[in-house]
């Protein structure tokens, strides 16, 4: 048999077992949506709110199994949910006749979960990411930051890590990781093959794209599904900035891209001592890069003067929109590069959350369940080893999606006693700080796919950094949150 009809053979099987998967899941969320109400131990469950609880068993199993692309599960709540729980689905599921119907939730607010304000951020940091990216001002920027670190090899490394985390603090991770291979390469070229300078260096770019990504609410989705519960009048409404962010998860962000140096250079030392940088690409000296420029730091410094300025960090966020739209910056074509598959995984959480909240689904579960009576160190060291474990085997969003707006709702059901650890900011920040650390394997996040698809990775290797330092990150995390959550920082 060909190679090719093996590589086709594996395919018709993968794609067989996906479809298995597939019905499944549907066969089980099927069971959930026709269980007796007294199944759930939720006393005056409503079918909504049934309703509800089958759909996220959908996501759930989607999302684990992979069985259709995370976007796609994301399209598929939305769409369920615009169905059969909205006041405009289906009349067969919305007749107002049943008693036990209970409250169906407003298709224009499901329709909104794509319009978000928390959205509206992300498209902002994807315009600045593909405005730099075409006026190769993130090369520039690149380059100027890697030149103080000189030569030696140990100190190339820390530039590496340092600029891969501070890019990815504002931009895609994903992107910052594939920019930041492309400066790799003609390093890889000049040291030697026996050493283990290579590895270093590769694998410096996913831990740190993945670990700067905590410092702002864009780094990473989590971060911003974090930051959306945590402010919603409706319920924690604790109206964290995004400069406030900032002030308490940048030092933790420096501290562990310095600690994560410090493990990289000892467990994959160079054999050559020195390393002759050189990065190919300048910034086009135009009227439109003088634009992508002001507008770059207008737009970072609005972001972390929120503040001050009083202005939110999700109407910032609209500033570059605007200025590189009317300014032909940005063109259609441009907005084709926007990651839109990130921007439903994230509706498509914010869609799960808002059923909870609207259906009466999260006070019922409250009222059910003695939150109240359990320990909130037993809820933080739970929650975060599922979200951690959970992150390094699907997509970190899809686990912060699904964990979020449970433990949003856990926290609100809590009152004042998660003050004893330093209150409900903790145990949301500490999500998506759980989710961002999960960085084990070829499949945990994008970084780690584009080192592994190098060839100078071995599994093992990328396994004995990833635990390593996403251990650390766990637990410095929480330490810093708990001491910040106490001197009321957060």
């Amino acid at each position: 048999m060909s190679t090719e009809e093996e590589e086709e053979k594996l395919t018709g099987k993968f794609r067989v077992s996906k479809f298995i998967e597939f019905v499944v899941t549907v066969v089980i969320t099927l069971i959930v949506w026709n269980l007796p109400s007294s199944c759930f131990g939720i006393e005056g469950l409503t079918i909504v709110q049934q309703r509800v609880i089958a759909i996220f068993v959908f996501a759930t199993l989607m999302w684990l199994t992979e069985a259709v692309p995370a976007w796609a599960t994301s399209i598929g709540i939305i769409t369920l949910m615009l169905l059969t729980v909205s006041n405009n689905g289906i009349s067969l599921f919305r007749q107002t006749a049943d008693p036990n119907l209970g409250t169906l939730i407003s298709s224009k607010d499901i329709m909104a979960t794509f319009a978000d304000p928390i959205i509206i951020l992300f498209l902002g940091g994807f315009i600045l990411a593909i405005a730099a990216s075409k006026s190769h001002l993130d090369m520039f920027l690149a380059k100027t930051l890697l030149r103080p670190f000189g030569t030696k090899s140990e100190n190339v490394l820390l530039g590496f890590i340092m600029v891969t985390g501070i890019f990815s603090m504002f931009v895609s991770n994903t992107a910052t990781a594939a920019m930041m291979l492309t400066f790799l390469a003609p390093l890889i070229k000049v040291l030697p093959p026996e050493g283990k300078g290579r590895v270093a260096l590769t694998l410096s770019i996913p831990v740190a794209a993945n670990l700067g990504g905590m410092a702002t609410p864009i780094g990473t989705p989590p971060n911003a599904i974090a930051l959306k519960f945590l402010n919603n009048p409706e319920g924690l409404n604790l109206g964290i900035g995004f400069g406030q962010w900032m002030s308490f998860m940048l030092p933790l962000v420096l501290i562990l891209l310095f600690i994560s140096w410090i493990l990289l250079k000892r467990m994959f030392p160079f054999k050559q001592k020195t390393i002759n940088l050189v990065i190919e690409g300048n910034v086009e000296k135009n009227w439109r890069t003088i634009v992508t420029e002001i507008t770059f730091v207008l737009t970072i410094v609005l972001w972390m003067l929120d503040k001050v300025t009083g202005i939110d960090a999700n109407t910032v966020a609209m500033i570059p929109i605007c200025v590189f739209g009317l300014t032909g910056v940005i063109t259609a074509r441009d907005l084709q590069k926007i990651n839109w598959s990130v921007i439903w995984m994230v509706a498509g959480g914010f869609a799960l959350g808002l059923g909870l909240e609207d259906s009466g689904l999260a006070k019922a579960a409250i009222k059910s369940i003695p939150f109240g009576d359990w320990s909130p160190i037993v809820i933080i060291l739970v929650s975060s080893l599922i979200c951690y474990f959970l992150s390094n085997f699907i997509s970190n969003t899809a686990t912060a999606a699904l964990l979020i707006p449970i433990l949003a709702t856990v926290c609100t059901g809590m009152g004042g006693t998660l003050k004893a650890v330093g209150g409900p900011a903790i145990v949301l920040i500490g999500i998506a700080i759980a989710a961002s650390s999960a960085m084990s394997l070829p499949i945990s996040t994008p970084p780690n796919a584009i080192a592994s698809s190098t060839g100078l990775v071995k599994q093992k290797d990328m396994l004995r950094i990833g635990l390593t330092v996403g251990i650390i990150s766990l637990l410095l995390g929480f330490g810093t949150l708990y001491l910040e959550g106490k001197i009321h920082l957060i």
